[in-house]
C-alpha cells in the first residue's frame, strides 16, 4: 500500500507500467481545450440576475495563465438572449487563447435602451474587478458582438465614460475595451428600412419599436436617435478601432448600416477596416470560416497592449 501524498503535477512520479498491446501518445502540452463556466452573476437589476458565461482554454484553468478577454454579446433583436447560441463557434477563438465572455443583458421589453449598453459596460468591470479570478489580463478586454449585440458593442466601446449610457456598478474600473469586433450590427437604426429588408422597423413592435420603448419610430425619432451608433462617433472622442464584417445578401440587417458606419469612422479619422461576406445571408457559417477567425485573432493580436 501507498500512502497519499501531496504532489504538484512536476513532483508527481510518471507511470513506468506496461501491459500488453499498449499504445503511446505523446502529450503536447501546448494544446489548449476549451472549457465552459456558467451561470455566473455579474449584477442584479430589477431583481434579476444577469449572467456571464466562460470559455476559456483548459490550460488557463490549470495552469493560473492570464489571457486577454473577448467580451461576446449575443444577438437578439435586443430581447432575451440565446447565451449558448454561438459557444461552438466561440470555441474556436478561445482554443487560441483567448477566454470568452458571453454577456447576459435585459431584455428590451423590459427596459428599453439604453439599459442594454449599461449592462455591457457593468459586465466589463466586473470583468476586470475580478481578472485575477477568471484568469483575465485587465490590459486587454476586446468587445465583439453580432447583429443587435453589435449594435449594442459598438454603442458601449466607442461611449466609454459617457455617464449617462452608464451605471455606478463597479465604478472604480474601466469600461474601456481594445477594440471592437461588429458583426453585421444596425448603426443608423432610423434608416433600417432605407434599403431592402425583410422587415419594417418603424412600426412600434418592431425590434426597433421594442428598443425604444414599444414606439413608432417615425413618431419618436428623437428617442431612436439616442440609439443611433453614428451619433456617437466624432473626431474628438477616443474610439477604438474597429473591424466590420456584414454579408452582401442580408435580409435583416441591410450591408448598407455597416457601410454608413465605416464611412462615418473614416471621417472621423478613426481606425476601421470593413469585409464583405459575399453570398451570406444574416448570420450564417460565412462569418465562422477560418479565414474570418484569423482576421479577428490578428486584429486582436494588432491591439493587444504588451506591458
Amino acid at each position: 500500500m501507498v500512502e497519499p501524498e501531496e504532489y504538484s503535477y512536476e513532483e508527481f512520479p510518471e507511470s513506468s507500467t506496461v501491459t500488453r498491446g499498449m499504445n503511446v501518445i505523446k502529450f503536447e502540452d501546448d494544446i489548449a481545450s476549451v472549457v465552459c463556466k456558467r451561470y455566473v452573476n455579474y449584477v442584479e437589476r430589477d431583481g434579476k440576475q444577469l449572467k456571464l458565461q466562460f470559455l476559456m482554454p483548459y490550460y488557463t484553468v490549470e495552469h493560473m495563465e492570464k489571457l486577454p478577454c473577448v467580451v461576446f454579446v449575443q444577438g437578439s433583436g435586443w430581447i432575451k438572449q440565446k447565451l449558448y447560441l454561438n459557444i461552438g463557434n466561440l470555441s474556436k477563438l478561445a482554443d487560441k487563447g483567448y477566454i470568452i465572455a458571453i454577456v447576459q443583458y435585459r431584455s428590451a421589453e423590459d427596459a428599453p435602451f439604453p439599459a442594454q449598453v449599461q449592462d455591457i459596460k457593468t459586465a466589463i468591470r466586473f470583468l476586470r474587478q475580478n481578472a485575477s479570478e477568471y484568469k483575465i489580463d485587465p490590459n486587454n478586454i476586446f468587445l465583439w458582438g453580432d447583429s443587435s449585440g453589435a449594435h449594442v458593442s459598438l454603442i458601449t466601446g466607442i461611449t466609454s465614460g459617457v455617464t449617462e449610457l452608464d451605471t455606478d456598478d463597479y465604478s472604480d474600473y474601466s469600461d474601456k475595451v481594445n477594440g471592437i469586433v461588429d458583426f453585421y450590427g444596425p448603426t443608423d437604426i432610423t434608416k433600417m428600412n432605407d434599403a431592402p429588408t425583410t422587415a419594417d422597423y418603424t412600426v412600434a413592435d418592431s425590434p426597433v419599436g421594442i428598443l425604444i420603448g414599444k414606439l413608432d419610430v417615425t413618431k419618436h425619432e428623437d428617442k431612436a436617435q439616442k440609439a443611433n451608433v453614428l451619433n456617437y462617433i466624432t473626431m474628438g472622442r477616443n474610439i477604438p478601432p474597429i473591424i466590420i464584417f456584414h454579408g452582401s445578401k442580408d435580409r435583416i440587417v441591410p450591408f448598407e448600416q455597416s457601410a454608413m458606419l465605416h464611412e462615418k469612422l473614416l471621417a472621423e479619422h478613426k481606425e476601421s477596416t470593413i469585409y464583405k461576406i459575399m453570398g451570406q445571408d444574416h448570420c450564417g457559417p460565412g462569418f465562422w470560416q477560418d479565414e474570418v477567425i484569423d482576421l479577428i485573432d490578428d486584429f486582436f493580436e494588432k491591439h493587444m497592449k504588451r506591458i
